[in-house]
């Protein structure tokens, strides 16, 4: 099992609203663009994935706003597969801003394995591949580099 490490960039510019702060929308994108970074990192990439015939729809996402980012602050963010059983998983998120060291959201998101119908598939039969770095995972804690 490969080490994962927080998803890190700065906030862009136009991801921010008129007062200045990160617009609540993108920071769905943001936890997005962490897991697409966890499965890389993992060793399992969407594009290998889909590739396979399978698909991973978000079923929720939800958020809970502490602490505005700004244009240019550097954040990390800490996916954490909460939960998984082979057909459903649920992650949460952690945005920890880079130069306070403060906690600025975190949420969860609840997703499916579906094949190109969006038909639900049991992973472990079918793609044991896929099924093995999901399971594997489970519970990992991503830590900041050493």
């Amino acid at each position: 099992m490969k080490k994962i490490y927080p998803y890190e960039r700065q906030v862009f510019y136009y991801e921010t609203d008129k007062m200045g702060i990160v617009h609540h929308s993108n920071y769905i994108r943001i936890f997005e663009e962490s897991r697409v970074s966890f499965l890389q990192q993992a060793g399992m990439p969407f594009e290998k994935i889909e590739e396979s015939g399978v698909m991973i729809p978000v079923l929720s996402a939800e958020c809970r706003y502490i602490s505005p980012l700004v244009f240019d602050e550097p954040f990390a963010v800490y996916p954490h597969i909460e939960s998984f059983n082979g057909v459903k998983m649920s992650l949460t998120y952690k945005i920890i801003s880079r130069r306070t060291g403060k906690l600025c959201a975190e949420g969860s998101t609840s997703h499916c394995f579906t094949d190109y119908n969006l038909k639900p598939i049991r992973t472990k039969l079918k793609y044991p591949e896929i099924y093995k770095v999901f399971h594997d995972y489970l519970g990992y804690e991503v830590k900041d580099a050493e």
